[in-house]
């Protein structure tokens, strides 16, 4: 049923826990079946510098919070911005279809947190309130924008 890779990031997840003094946190989850994902992130001169996760969810969830931090640590901003949940799972080479929908958030958890690092700044998020917000609302935590 799991790939190789999601076995291995469940079993042995990275980057678990907060990241001390975060410069954003992103906390997104589905109702549905209750996977809750908070991230937390360090910024230096644009870049993504550490990053951390606690997850409340099935393996799948803790594996795509996993490869997630794994795929923006070192990275910009804004190529943090690019990472989709759809490149998460081909990371992971696969996730049942049935965990797609509601395993699968941590791109967006990812990008809640870049979000809460550019509200503390004070730059417009509008642009990450419309992705985030679009559908079902599970990125914002709340309408504060």
């Amino acid at each position: 049923m799991y790939s190789e890779k999601v076995m291995d990031h469940f079993s042995n997840p990275r980057n678990v826990g907060e990241v001390p003094d975060a410069d954003g946190i992103g906390e997104v989850g589905n109702p549905t079946c209750g996977d809750i994902m908070r991230f937390s992130i360090k910024v230096e001169d644009g870049v993504i510098t550490d990053i951390k996760f606690k997850t409340f969810g099935c393996g799948a969830a803790i594996a795509t919070s996993s490869m997630a931090t794994e795929l923006a640590k070192g990275k910009t901003l804004e190529e943090a911005l690019q990472l989709t949940n759809k490149a998460v799972a081909e990371a992971l080479d696969g996730l049942p279809p049935v965990k797609m929908h509601c395993s699968n958030l941590a791109a967006d958890a990812l990008k809640a947190a870049i979000r809460d690092y550019k509200h503390r700044r004070g730059e417009d998020t509008s642009e990450l309130d419309s992705v985030l917000c679009a559908g079902e609302c599970h990125g914002c935590g709340g309408h504060d924008h």
